[in-house]
């Protein structure tokens, strides 16, 4: 190359320099304060990349949303033991088979687009259509008991509706959580070339969460967590979907399978320790079958403790000042067995004792495999027990009963989010059973089982005098 043409290209290239580094730093955006693929130095820097890359989303087909969906569902797939691996490891809570199930469960069954249904009333005066559309970014506040599994189904659901997403998790499942969303985001960039609609900060914290519900560009909160953090969210001012705590009791009468429901009664109790939020928290047994349930659960893996001596050894590890004891929240019943020095020649999957209706263990939601059983002289009985058990906070409750008067009581009087009738608990969440599975149980603002729909606005679009062909 000439002389005078390399010196015209060097200039060239220090100019282009001086140019770049004189522009503004919000010009160049969030590609700067990007630390990893979606992960943010800061609140407002995650925002702002979201917000960007949410106004160019919502501009793509509906084909391109399913795109991105089947991109996570191909890629997670594979991977839902290594989540599963790293969530136990990080927050020694339940254990990686059950949380294998729950990340398959939610990668495979979360609803796409095809959740997003429009309504229309023609008539003559012309068509109106109920259509929904994006809210714009969502910030979402995710637990440490259910990390990866509601940080995927939220995705794909909060995606489906068109949005960007600012992820908040539990600094508990720090590790775990940015991981994901690390790889989220890059396999909805590669399926579809949008960088940064799921996004979140290295430093999860509550003041970083805090930051994030009053932010101006967050459109929706999505909260599932504690009642402390729901409350704080539904105070923000803006639209909250708050999933909160539950106490969800079971009541078997005389007219049940008895030896199905003990069998889903472990099942679903046990599951994943018990951290689960609709998991059976107590049981409520008709005097006529509470001993012939109490020996089918046994033969189903539960360690029955009859023992006075036994049940005190257990609430003095697992109770403290009158609260649950947070270090056995989802740990395992032969770990919690032997902290309290009760020896067992196998290893249980559930602990149940029978006591009465003021137990701690009763009151409280314990999160553990730990089962306290009531027993009551009818539904009559029964009915109102389980009402003052559950406290109003209308999340789940569970009957094993073959009359159908009694299971529409149930029903009507608890008004529970969830109701499952004659299954386990974790049915109520779409794992063997029908219909969409969920991770966010939306009880406090009344949304319920969530899914793409709940996370769209709805729009009202009216053609007068025409488009009515009947």
């Amino acid at each position: 190359m000439e002389q005078a043409a390399l010196e015209r290209l060097v200039k060239q290239l220090l100019n282009e320099e001086l140019r770049l580094s004189s522009q503004p730093a919000t010009s160049m955006g969030s590609l700067n304060a990007s630390i990893g693929s979606g992960i943010f130095d800061t609140v407002d820097a995650a925002i702002m990349a979201a917000k960007q890359a949410q106004d160019k989303f919502e501009d793509l087909p509906l084909a391109d949303r399913e795109k991105a969906i089947e991109a996570i569902r191909t890629a997670m797939l594979p991977q839902a033991c290594e989540l599963a691996r790293r969530s136990v490891e990080e927050t020694d809570l339940g254990n990686v088979a059950d949380k294998t199930i729950k990340n398959n469960g939610a990668i495979t069954g979360t609803p796409g687009t095809e959740d997003l249904l429009t309504q229309v009333k023609t008539g003559d005066l012309g068509m109106t259509l109920h259509e929904i559309s994006p809210f714009g970014v969502i910030g979402a506040v995710t637990p440490s008991t259910n990390p990866t599994e509601t940080i995927i189904c939220n995705s794909i659901g909060m995606l489906a509706a068109g949005n960007a997403i600012y992820f908040a998790p539990h600094p508990g499942a720090k590790g775990v959580s940015l991981w994901l969303i690390e790889q989220l985001n890059q396999i909805v960039k590669d399926a579809i070339g949008i960088d940064n609609l799921i996004v979140t900060t290295k430093e999860p914290s509550i003041a970083n969460a805090q930051e994030m519900m009053a932010h101006p560009d967050i459109a929706l909160l999505v909260v599932t967590g504690g009642p402390g953090v729901v409350a704080q969210a539904m105070k923000s001012g803006k639209k909250a979907i708050g999933a909160g705590a539950g106490n969800p009791p079971v009541i078997v009468d005389e007219t049940a399978n008895v030896e199905k429901a003990a069998r889903d009664i472990v099942a679903g109790a046990s599951f994943d320790y018990g951290i689960i939020c609709v998991a059976e928290k107590s049981v409520v047994a008709v005097d006529g079958i509470a001993d012939y349930l109490m020996k089918e659960m046994e033969k189903n893996k539960a360690l029955r403790l009859k023992d006075p001596a036994d049940i005190a050894k257990l609430k003095a590890v697992t109770i403290v000042d009158g609260k649950i004891n947070k270090n056995f929240i989802g740990k395992s019943a032969p770990s919690i067995l032997q902290a309290a020095g009760i020896a067992c020649d196998f290893e249980p999957r559930l602990i149940i004792f029978e006591t009465t209706k003021d137990d701690p263990f009763v009151v409280l939601e314990q999160l553990m495999p730990v089962l306290p059983i009531v027993r009551v002289g009818d539904f009559n009985e029964a009915l109102p027990l389980a009402m003052e058990i559950e406290e109003g906070l209308l999340h789940t409750v569970i009957m094993h009963s073959q009359n159908i008067s009694r299971l529409n009581q149930v029903g009507r009087k608890l008004k529970t989010s969830i109701f499952v009738k004659n299954g386990p608990s974790y049915s109520g969440l779409g794992f063997e059973a029908e219909g969409a599975i969920t991770f966010t149980i939306a009880t406090p603002t009344g949304e319920g089982t969530t899914t793409a729909r709940h996370f769209a606005r709805t729009r009202r679009c009216v053609l007068t005098d025409g488009f009515s062909i009947r």
